[in-house]
Order: C-alpha cells, then structure tokens, then sequence
C-alpha cells in the first residue's frame, strides 16, 4: 500500500470539516498546528474515521488527537499496519 500523503490529508480534511476560512491548507502545512489551521480534535476524528475506512486501517483514537500537526497525523496513519481481508 503507498503512503497517505500531505495531498491525501487535505483532500480529506476539506471533503470531511471543510475549508476553514483562513487556513491555507495548500501553503507549507506540514508543521502547522491543527488548531492554527483551524482543525479540532472532532474534525480529526472524522477525518481519521473516513481514512481508517478508505484503508482499511484502525487509526488509534488517542493517537489521531495527540497528533498536533499534519506531519504528525501522517506519521500515524502511516505507521498502522493494513488489516487483513
């Protein structure tokens, strides 16, 4: 499976919380807090459901939210091994 990337996450952050008013999401992200961005921890456990779906992953819940930026996030999601079929 190839890695969720930066492109993959701001897909899913506009599909599943919208753009913010704001937030650059196209700008250099990667080390930007979520909460600058204008993300809450709702809107990444959203995002994280709709992704562990996609994949067929289980992204931690905990983990999701201690993820403070899209670098962060990406991090997890990547880390997490495919469930098997």
């Amino acid at each position: 499976m190839t890695d969720f990337t930066i492109e993959d996450l701001r897909a899913r952050l506009r599909e599943c919380a919208g753009d913010i008013d704001g937030a650059d999401l196209d700008g250099d992200t990667l080390d930007t807090p979520f909460v600058e961005l204008g993300y809450d921890s709702l809107a990444l456990l959203q995002v994280t459901a709709v992704i562990s779906r996609e994949r067929s992953i289980v992204i931690d819940d905990d983990a999701a939210i201690e993820a403070q930026t899209p670098r962060m996030l990406l991090k997890v999601i990547n880390s997490v091994p495919r469930q098997s079929d």
